[in-house]
């Protein structure tokens, strides 16, 4: 017993008990967010139609809505439910960087993923029902299958990376950024050996060994993954082979994507931290990393090392960071939580200065991880759990607002009480509504018009409506109503709730209606 013990790596016991409890402490703490209500607005269509429909203009692959389907339809309707898939994967990500020390050394793994486990952006954005975690963890996964190419050229780790571009293709379109910077990382990293007069074998010699690498594997070591993962990339897309046409979707995004991520943004160009335009320099993510993410800012200034004799490994990694941080300073369309992408290897880099360090000082190098990991899991706490709606952060962007509890509390509160209550007429008149499709999914008679538009009758047994809408819709309304001011989310006016007394009475006890027809709103 005392030897199985030992072989317990405690370390990682510790660390994924860490990980684990910061992600699902108080999961549900804060409301759904925008992209999470559509999202699972997604995962929902996919109940109602039998299969998902891919967009090409959606910019994101199927993979999460599947996982968000299965998990809700396993847990039920719930935050926890549609956060779940996105919790799961970020600890596998969390995981697969402890992995990294069998290729790069115990110290640069365990550094990394301990950096990884408390990150203000990978803990904040690990508790999001959005596709960047996955994403994540299938660009680890490519790095740990191509390092272990390089070095054994087992089929084992061909089989990894082909299971990383299968995902990546399932996940987001932003993998072509990835994979390129990947293979020209590759050209730079032999190129910088070549220079240093490192040992390094020609290209033609490169190719060839590569060839008969291939030839000694058994045939199905390479063919079967590859089948396999033309047969998984067909039946998502083909929407489970009932949408044979969504299938052109898969260069047809391109086109969409190339013109909003370069031209348009879609109004999340960062264009104030432009120097001297766009195609010059964007520092947008630098600061960020600079303010919230120390580690990765200390992988990012040890990068610089690489250009120096040293591990080619490592240096790989590095130039693959440096290329895909400018990459993405390049591309128009920003959006936060993008950074959980631009971190990682530069987490894997940090963790290898400090273990290149602890060879002179073990104890001097250990002790600064150890401090600006600490520093970096204070701060990161504090954001997740009590700064998670301070629309001043950058992180907290286009996050649905606690006040929307206001006007959903009634709505779901009553529906637990009564069955009945998920079928009363809803009438929605908001410019943007998202996370309320999914947050009221289960309610089967609600309209949504929009900030322009009006039902043919307004007399909803409640009804959510811009707050400068107000004349215009009480003039309409025939019965009593208790109101409510709320807001939705940063950047819009408050809104108003209306809930017909005639159904909710019995939520507001002993409460006079703020309107009743005929008489002046106060």
């Amino acid at each position: 017993m005392s030897f199985r013990l030992q072989q317990i790596p405690w370390n990682l016991v510790l660390l994924m008990i860490v990980a684990a409890g910061l992600r699902f402490t108080f999961l549900d703490i804060k409301p759904a967010h925008f992209d999470e209500g559509v999202n699972g607005w997604f995962a929902d269509e996919l109940l109602a139609n039998g299969y998902f429909r891919y967009d090409p203009t959606n910019y994101h692959g199927p993979l999460h809505f599947y996982a968000v389907f299965l998990s809700q339809n396993l847990f039920g309707r719930n935050l926890w439910a549609l956060r779940l898939p996105t919790v799961l994967v970020s600890l596998a990500a969390v995981f697969l960087c402890w992995k990294f020390g069998k290729r790069l050394g115990r110290t640069t793994g365990n550094v990394a993923a301990w950096a990884m486990a408390v990150s203000p952006a990978f803990l904040f954005y690990g508790r999001y029902a959005i596709h960047e975690a996955w994403l994540v963890f299938f660009l680890m996964l490519f790095a740990y299958g191509a390092l272990g190419l390089w070095r054994t050229r087992s089929s084992r780790d061909a089989t990894l990376v082909i299971v990383a571009v299968t995902g990546m293709i399932l996940t987001k379109e932003t993998y072509i950024i990835h994979l390129t910077c990947f293979a020209l990382a590759g050209l730079l990293t032999w190129g910088f050996a070549a220079l240093h007069r490192e040992r390094v074998p020609s290209p033609p010699a490169l190719f060839y060994t590569c060839i008969r690498t291939v030839e000694q594997w058994p045939r199905w070591a390479i063919v079967t993954p590859l089948v396999l993962a033309a047969i998984v990339i067909v039946f998502f897309y083909s929407g489970n082979f009932l949408d044979w046409g969504s299938l052109n979707g898969l260069w047809q995004t391109y086109a969409a994507w190339f013109k909003t991520g370069v031209h348009e943004a879609g109004g999340h160009a960062k264009t104030a931290y432009d120097l001297w335009g766009q195609w010059f320099l964007n520092y947008y993510w630098i600061l960020l990393f600079a303010r919230f993410e120390w580690p990765a800012f200390a992988g990012l200034l040890g990068s610089i090392r690489y250009l120096l004799p040293g591990r080619g490994d490592i240096r790989w990694i590095a130039i693959y960071a440096t290329g895909t941080l400018a990459g993405y300073s390049l591309v128009a369309y920003k959006t936060p939580w993008c950074i959980v992408s631009l971190l990682w290897p530069f987490l894997i880099v940090f963790g290898a200065v400090i273990e290149e360090a602890a060879k002179r000082s073990k104890p001097a190098a250990l002790g600064v991880a150890v401090v600006v990991i600490a520093c970096s899991g204070v701060y990161s706490a504090k954001l997740s759990y009590f700064d998670y709606a301070d629309h001043s952060h950058p992180y907290v962007y286009v996050q649905t607002d606690p006040g929307i509890r206001i006007a959903t509390e009634p709505l779901l509160g009553m529906a637990s009480r009564n069955p009945e209550f998920y079928h009363v007429e809803g009438q929605i008149l908001l410019k943007s509504y998202y996370p309320l499709p999914w947050t009221l999914g289960d309610f089967t008679n609600v309209g949504y018009y929009g900030n322009e538009m009006l039902p043919p009758e307004l007399d909803g047994d409640f009804i959510l409506v811009e707050g400068n809408r107000r004349e215009e819709v009480e003039v309409l309304l025939k019965e009593p109503y208790f109101v409510r001011e709320f807001k939705l989310r940063d950047g819009m006016d408050n809104a108003l709730a209306y809930f017909k007394v005639s159904r909710y009475a019995e939520w507001f006890p002993n409460v006079k209606p703020e309107f009743i027809p005929g008489e002046k709103t106060p």
